[in-house]
């Protein structure tokens, strides 16, 4: 099958129309009708060749949403209609303990990446900046009715990446739980630590988003511009979630946390980043990281969603404005995701 989609032709190069194929519709998979993309700073990083070598062209996307045109023979979980997503992997071994426990992202035979991966009959996977996709049943998501499904789009990596380390860490009544940063993960942060019932505050550079982070639900917004800042929130927080991917210092946020806190990294910084080991030492404190969700929590995550009714907050843009959406991302000038009208890119 032949799909229109949009594509980098090489590192670095704008991205354009092209033409690619898909898998023919096997026993367990889907043909989705793809009807919104996201657009993530993890689609420009692949784009630009951050992360290492790949197969080009690429299409980027894994934000990815639409309707179910059919269905293979052994798929009993989805039918021809239903609105689902499809997020940052598209299949696993399925057999290592991490797959059995539902933790297909951590698979330690490495789990099949939505775009720019080879998929376990050898093709290279291609994403959701497309018409139409062809996904393992396994790997498809339903989005529930409650949610508006341009804004779902965000919600299969920006809302699961965060919605993951908040659940694992316990977010919720009692807790205070602060967000580094307030751009496309950020603010679903504070949409989901505040709707999960945890006192939320919002660390950003600058006061320029306080009316924007109040809105979305955070009890209190500080700007880590100020060095105040630091001495004034010391020891005050259970959870800190980093969502930025540029360098921090380290030891500046660990130091805001109270006795058994943890500092969870789920930005992705280009270069390492290093902290005095007395910074967790002298309080029981924890740094970690945490990477999107199993597609169990993936479900739970859409589900708790439509129940207290939210999305993203998104900009909706025609797949001529690809290029610019990417310039305008990395100049931090969307308010909170752009996402992709695929009815635009016939």
């Amino acid at each position: 099958m032949r799909v229109h989609a949009y594509a980098a032709p090489a590192a670095a190069a704008p991205l354009a129309p092209t033409v690619i194929e898909r898998r023919a519709v096997g026993a367990n998979d889907v043909l989705i009708e793809i009807k919104y993309a996201g657009i993530c700073h993890s689609d420009i990083h692949t784009v630009n060749g951050d992360w290492g070598l790949q197969p080009y062209p690429v299409v980027p996307g894994h934000e990815i949403v639409g309707i179910v045109a059919e269905v293979g023979a052994d798929v009993t979980r989805h039918r021809v209609g239903d609105r689902v997503g499809v997020g940052c992997m598209v299949n696993s071994c399925g057999r290592c303990v991490n797959c059995r426990n539902g933790d297909e992202q951590y698979c330690l035979e490495g789990m099949v990446p939505t775009y720019a991966g080879t998929d376990r009959d050898g093709t290279v996977t291609q994403g959701g900046y497309s018409t139409h996709v062809v996904v393992d049943a396994d790997f498809v998501l339903s989005v529930p009715e409650g949610i508006d499904l341009a804004a779902a789009a965000p919600l299969l990596c920006a809302g699961i990446t965060t919605y993951s380390p908040l659940r694992h860490w316990g977010a919720g009544p009692g807790k205070k739980v602060a967000v580094v940063g307030l751009g496309g993960l950020g603010h679903m942060a504070v949409k989901i630590a505040h709707a999960m019932g945890a006192e939320v505050t919002v660390l950003s550079q600058s006061l320029k988003k306080q009316e924007d982070g109040l809105r979305l639900g955070a009890d209190h917004y500080h700007a880590t511009g100020d060095p105040d800042t630091f001495e004034r929130l010391a020891g005050r927080f259970d959870l800190i979630v980093n969502t930025v991917s540029a360098r921090i210092d380290v030891d500046a946020y660990l130091g805001l946390l109270a006795v058994d806190g943890t500092l969870v990294n789920v930005g992705a910084p280009g270069e390492p980043l290093s902290l005095n080991v007395f910074s967790l030492i002298g309080a029981r404190r924890s740094y970690a990281g945490s990477m999107i969700g199993g597609i169990a929590e993936t479900q739970e995550m859409l589900d708790f969603c439509a129940e207290h009714r939210f999305g993203a907050d998104i900009e909706l843009i025609s797949a001529d404005q690809i290029n610019e959406a990417y310039q305008r991302v990395l100049a931090s000038d969307v308010r909170y995701r752009f996402v992709i009208d695929t009815a635009t890119l016939g």
